[in-house]
């Protein structure tokens, strides 16, 4: 190895241990690939709140969409589709530290009851993991108790990631629509 290539090593090493930026160059990519059979798998788990805001001064879920035959008054609201890109907090208070962002569409896909089907990812913004995301795909019947999604992918140290999204409702309001959601998430990724 070059005195340079040794360099660079290192250099992309220590922002790895520290938890920031993951080297995304196409080199870097595929040199991670290569070595993929010497990682080992672990389990991460992981607990954060999703403030769904609908309403108010910043909403952070906004409908973009609707069939023709979507009611408002609709309590499954068949056909919407909605944008977010959601504050993921430690805590359930608003003013909780800010773990990252939950970005993506949820759409209500349940004809005979509330269903969404959701495709988003879990970009995160600080801690260990800042840099990282996972990818979630798969039906939310957000009425139920408890709730679980695939997670079908990531990026940075979750590389190749598979596992479960487990959600159950904090909060809600009826009235705006409002909600907090805990997410408990078990990851397997490599080390």
């Amino acid at each position: 190895m070059g005195k340079l290539t040794t360099i660079l090593f290192l250099c992309s090493m220590v922002v790895i241990a520290q938890g920031l930026e993951f080297d995304k160059r196409p080199e870097a990519v595929e040199k991670w690939f290569k070595t993929l059979r010497l990682k080992k798998e672990k389990v991460t788990k992981l607990h954060f709140y999703f403030h769904d805001i609908i309403t108010g001064n910043k909403p952070t879920a906004v409908q973009v969409a609707r069939a023709n035959t979507t009611s408002d008054q609709s309590p499954i609201a068949f056909g919407a589709v909605f944008v977010m890109d959601d504050p993921l907090t430690l805590g359930p208070e608003p003013n909780s530290t800010l773990l990252g962002r939950a970005q993506g569409i949820y759409a209500s896909a349940g004809m005979d009851e509330v269903g969404f089907h959701m495709t988003l990812s879990y970009v995160f913004t600080s801690g260990e993991f800042n840099g990282s995301t996972l990818s979630i795909l798969g039906r939310n019947p957000i009425l139920n108790t408890y709730r679980e999604m695939p997670i079908v992918g990531g990026s940075g140290a979750f590389r190749l990631a598979r596992g479960i999204a487990t959600a159950k409702t904090y909060w809600f309001d009826p009235t705006s629509l409002n909600a907090i959601v805990e997410y408990n998430v078990i990851v397997i990724h490599y080390e």
